[in-house]
């Protein structure tokens, strides 16, 4: 794989590309983890982090993998009933798997890759009762598909008592989360997708209501346990040692997002989304059968999952692209020989993408 790229050459569904003053962030000298210097910087990230998310609520900044605040999800919001897991890909399916490796009780409600869950049969199944949790991917990374978040929020907020649970890994900073309009118990995300920062850091918060969960569930661990994370934040302290060069990045990243604008973000990344169908409808009346895989309505504005002509191998696709000085996603899991995927997120412009996708229409004609 190319390593000295031209800017705007990068689109992976993740790590994402970052910004050449981002990465020089990370340069800065080291600094106390327990001192007024590391005080003084967490309390501007959370201006930021909050704008972000749309949260009048302490985020979260954890020293981790997404998927460890997804585990932090399960440990903290379970206190002793089942979780029900809305499985329709990989990565939601890595959220019901954690549920079951922390031992909680899981009733997995999966349907075809790429799909979706109606509202109102959430709403029935939760109707039984005996749930205290249920677990959503609102961008599901490896179909491209996106979830309906805010009204699902709607029909769990109905039923007294059950935690939602969100990864939101490709969603938050560029699709639309508004945390406290929606009251979102937990959602997650990581440093290296829409937010465009390297990775190693992963972001949340947490309702009151998720707050109270914690205080009640057991075995939560030690490194994901929510009630010392918060305690620390109140003093702008984190529990252990934090990665303070990914800190550096943040500041600098929050510092371009908040200068782009919050919404503004959600609607470049939702004019690539347009761009890419685009390309695709230009593709299809040229007689190259590609598609999207993930229903129309319900596309993620971060990601799109193509589907190939018959006899056309993704990873040649992918490794043709390449050769171009062009890096795109290959197909995940069951979908690898099948289909590509386009990480439009992060920095990326519209100007990028179209070189991007003439590329791309070159390799496949």
């Amino acid at each position: 794989m190319p390593t000295d790229l031209p800017p705007g050459h990068f689109f992976l569904p993740g790590p994402t590309e970052v910004h050449p003053d981002v990465l020089s962030a990370q340069t800065r000298p080291m600094i106390g983890h327990r001192g007024r210097a590391i005080q003084e910087l967490l309390a501007t990230l959370q201006v930021g982090l909050k704008k972000v998310f749309l949260t009048e609520q302490p985020v979260i900044v954890s020293t981790s993998s997404a998927t460890g605040l997804m585990e932090a999800a399960v440990r903290n919001g379970v206190a002793g009933r089942k979780v029900l897991s809305l499985v329709n890909g990989a990565f939601s399916s890595r959220f019901s798997e954690i549920a079951m490796a922390c031992g909680h009780e899981t009733e997995v409600w999966a349907v075809d890759w790429g799909g979706f869950h109606d509202p109102a049969n959430l709403d029935r199944r939760l109707a039984g009762g005996g749930f205290d949790a249920v677990t959503v991917t609102h961008s599901e990374t490896s179909t491209g598909a996106l979830q309906d978040l805010e009204a699902i929020a709607a029909v769990v907020r109905s039923h007294e008592g059950v935690m939602l649970l969100v990864d939101s890994v490709t969603g938050v900073a560029g699709a639309e989360v508004r945390t406290d309009d929606w009251g979102l118990d937990f959602v997650l995300t990581g440093s290296q997708k829409a937010l465009a920062l390297p990775p190693g850091l992963s972001f949340a918060v947490a309702s009151s209501a998720m707050v109270d969960r914690s205080a009640q569930a057991t075995h939560k661990g030690y490194y994901f346990d929510l009630l010392p994370l918060l305690k620390a934040l109140e003093g702008f302290q984190t529990p252990s040692t934090p990665a303070i060069s990914l800190l550096y990045a943040l500041e600098v990243q929050l510092e371009r997002i908040l200068e782009e604008g919050v919404e503004q973000r959600w609607a470049r990344h939702a004019a690539m989304q347009s761009a890419t169908f685009d390309w695709v409808d230009v593709m299809r009346a040229d007689g190259v059968d590609v598609g999207v895989f993930a229903p129309a309505g319900h596309r993620s504005p971060t990601v799109t999952c193509i589907t190939l002509p018959e006899g056309i191998s993704a990873p040649d696709v992918v490794a043709a692209m390449r050769e171009r000085g062009w890096v795109i996603g290959g197909g995940y899991a069951r979908l690898k020989e099948t289909t590509i995927r386009i990480g439009h997120m992060g920095d990326h412009k519209l100007d990028d993408l179209s070189q991007l996708l003439d590329a791309l229409g070159e390799v496949l004609r």
